[in-house]
């Protein structure tokens, strides 16, 4: 058993055996059969397949704040065969189970990167702190009097969350001396901050606070057209109404943006930022404007393009300002 992650290209091979004329693979996903794909081979070659983009399209990835679908079941069977079409003996049979998240790997890694850290806590979302190298010890930075929760990976792939309450300052792992500290920040000047969840680059649902201001704004663009108000009737024929628009808007469309800025972070935390940006799927809880008492979670988009990182050699202090976009027209238009 494995992991794939979905977002970056990921091969399934295997040498045809003597006599074969074909090569099949078939890939079954979340316990169906959805694909049987055959093409011809030669005794000796290689049957080669790219599977992930295949798969993705059936991760369905889902999110309430509490829990998703971050993950899907891959059983891929590859065999070569003696007659065409797949058909005849089959002389050669690799099959294997593997997770696929919607992870991605780097260029640097090479073809099919192994990216998925197991851990019985996510130490695997930081490098540790210079402090921590020696004492497995890391860290998180969440608003005083907040809960939360951190994802993990156990060794047979399956990815679970650890919660925290509002009062906890750590988080133990069951090797003994491991645990992440949870750095309580005090944002009171600016509310409570903004919590924003994320799919980082091991597919799994992170949580990120911005404690500085938000920025609200919105923007809008809408067709015009000239339009004839003269009276063709009646006495007053010839003359028009100075109330009717003779420029009239129709087609406007809106969209809501949101800027937040993160506060202060240490260097090693730029990856957060990072795999952010490079996320295609986010939130921002937030409180709801019809009833204050009350938190919703909303899809958005990352406007922000371009990402600096920061060192404190350059910059002294490490902050970061982002810019989402509600995923949404802000009139409501879903019909």
């Amino acid at each position: 058993m494995g992991a794939i992650a979905l977002r970056s290209p990921y091969y399934r091979h295997d040498t045809a055996g003597t006599g074969a004329n074909s090569a099949k693979l078939t890939l079954t996903i979340e316990g169906n059969l959805e694909y049987t794909l055959v093409k011809p081979t030669t005794v000796g070659a290689t049957m080669l397949w790219e599977i992930s983009e295949l798969c993705r399209d059936f991760l369905q990835l889902t999110f309430d704040g509490i829990s998703g679908n971050e993950t899907i079941s891959i059983v891929s069977v590859l065999t070569s065969h003696a007659s065409t079409n797949g058909t005849g003996t089959a002389l050669t049979t690799d099959s294997d189970t593997d997770v696929g998240y919607d992870a991605y790997g780097l260029f640097s890694q090479g073809g099919n990167p192994i990216n998925t850290p197991t851990g019985s806590i996510p130490t695997w979302l930081v490098n540790p702190d210079p402090e921590g190298t020696f004492n497995n010890e890391f860290y998180i930075y969440v608003p005083i009097g907040e809960t939360g929760r951190v994802p993990f990976i156990t060794t047979l792939y399956t990815l679970g969350y650890n919660g925290y309450s509002s009062t906890d300052t750590e988080i133990s792992g069951t090797s003994a001396g491991t645990k992440m500290n949870i750095i309580r920040v005090d944002c009171t000047k600016y509310g409570i901050g903004h919590k924003v969840s994320f799919v980082n680059k091991y597919g799994a649902i992170q949580e990120l606070w911005f404690f500085l201001k938000t920025v609200n704004s919105i923007s809008k663009k809408q067709e015009m057209y000239q339009r004839n108000t003269i009276r063709t009737t009646g006495v007053i024929a010839g003359t028009y109404s100075q109330a009717k628009h003779t420029k009239q808007d129709y087609d406007t469309l809106a969209r809501e943006n949101i800027t937040l800025s993160s506060g202060y972070y240490p260097e090693w935390a730029n990856q957060w930022f990072e795999q952010l940006l490079l996320s295609e799927q986010v939130w921002i809880h937030r409180v709801k404007e019809s009833n204050p008492s009350q938190s919703e979670i909303i899809p958005v988009n990352v406007k922000t393009s371009n990402f600096i990182k920061k060192t404190s050699l350059n910059d002294k202090l490490i902050d970061y300002t982002f810019e989402f976009e509600l995923s949404a027209d802000y009139i409501n238009n879903i019909r």
